[in-house]
């Protein structure tokens, strides 16, 4: 299928795009992004009923007293549930995390719900990420999790949140993250029989950092086990943000982010539990791989990108097909020009024995728009879902000519 730019007739800009697809019926997916089409900074939201060749545009309605909202992410249940997670902000409430609810395949959806509030510069919770649970394994199937990080002054903290009634109620938030530091962006995976994953990396200012950790629980986000951790060897430095180097003129950041993903099909690799993540301890940034049967024990990392040595690559955002296992790991690159961005595609069909490469994009992107451009955020995330009986579903920022508008693309 070709490359669909979905946000090309809005005007403004759109990024941070989230995907979320129904695993019953594949031709509904549904898409949220940050959008400014009608001027101030709202959550986007975009709906296929035809499997990705066309898309519906909405702006899904703030709760009273709030300005904007940033940083959208969304996910799929059964039978036609879409939960979305955003955060809100207006000055004193600032930092405020919401959800929004539809049980009719994103045709409509309930009133936004507050799932934490924000209290400005105090307590700012910001980058939520979105997980619920779908595996037909779990006794908790349906159950929603939310990750975000709070941030207070120089440091800032890990937390996670459940709903038991996919997203119209949630429970006192769970803090993760242990020491103090500083954190970027939760992540979140939910394993075959209900497990759940909650990750992250700190990035400072311990000596040991950085580092990635992960929590588990085992009774449907109750409690959690202490950390996993793996130093040294799981976690590197990535590209600084902003970035004037190792690519002159970049202009956008790249965050330490991880990326989880498990493995709830009945394939030979049923339970496998996967982290991604964008490390830079070559001197350039490549796209790193651990695995884990259990999640407690972890193998060394490897490079997924086949990428030329010196490329930039990262933003890596993984999916695992519920239904064969396959592993699809996105993420942008400049190895084709040197500069321009594109969007690959890792894919391990063996449980991560081995990746071949793809590129999605079909036509090579500046990210800094139309120079001379001082700053362009181009968000600090992309994503991907699969889709029966094996397929991809891609969504990721970049700019179109010739104006240089931000877009959001759906690929596969």
């Amino acid at each position: 299928m070709a490359v669909v730019n979905i946000t090309g007739a809005l005007g403004g800009n759109q990024f941070e795009p989230s995907i979320a697809v129904n695993t019953l019926n594949p031709d509904i997916m549904c898409v949220v992004a940050v959008d400014t089409s009608t001027g101030p900074t709202l959550t986007g939201f975009y709906r296929s009923i035809d499997g990705g060749v066309s898309w519906s545009t909405t702006i899904l309605p703030q709760p009273a007293g709030y300005s904007g909202a940033e940083a959208p992410t969304i996910d799929y249940t059964f039978p036609s549930t879409f939960i979305v997670t955003v955060h809100l902000f207006n000055g004193n409430n600032d930092g405020t995390i919401a959800s929004y609810t539809s049980f009719d395949d994103g045709a409509t959806f309930q009133p936004p719900v507050i799932v934490q509030l924000g209290f400005g510069t105090i307590v700012h919770n910001d980058e939520p990420f979105i997980a619920v649970d779908r595996s037909p394994g779990s006794p908790y199937r349906g159950h929603a999790y939310v990750g975000y990080t709070p941030l207070a002054t120089t440091s800032s903290a890990i937390f996670t949140q459940r709903s038991v009634d996919q997203g119209i109620s949630w429970e006192p938030p769970d803090r993760q993250s242990s020491p103090r530091g500083i954190h970027d962006r939760a992540a979140l995976a939910v394993g075959f029989s209900g497990e759940v994953y909650a990750g992250y990396i700190i990035t400072g200012p311990s000596p040991a950092s950085p580092s990635a950790l992960i929590r588990i629980s085992y009774d449907g986000g109750i409690n959690y086990q202490p950390p996993i951790e793996r130093q040294s060897t799981f976690i590197s430095s990535v590209v600084p943000a902003p970035s004037p180097l190792p690519v002159p003129n970049y202009n956008f950041r790249v965050q330490t982010n991880l990326s989880l993903g498990a493995d709830i099909s009945n394939g030979p690799n049923s339970g496998t539990v996967y982290a991604v993540w964008n490390d830079a301890r070559a001197g350039y940034t490549d796209v790193l791989l651990c695995e884990s049967p259990d999640g407690l024990l972890w193998s060394d990392p490897i490079s997924i990108t086949s990428a030329p040595p010196g490329t930039q690559n990262f933003f890596p955002a993984i999916t695992v097909s519920p239904f064969a296992g396959t592993i699809r790991v996105i993420y942008y690159s400049n190895q084709i020009d040197g500069f321009l961005l594109d969007v690959f595609v890792a894919e391990s069909f063996d449980g991560g024995a081995s990746f071949s490469n793809r590129r999605l994009t079909t036509t090579s992107f500046n990210p800094n728009g139309v120079s001379p451009v001082p700053t362009v955020l181009i968000g600090d995330y992309i994503t991907a879902a699969t889709y029966a009986p094996d397929n991809l579903a891609a969504v990721w920022m970049a700019t179109t000519p010739p104006t240089g508008k931000l877009d959001v693309y759906f690929g596969n």
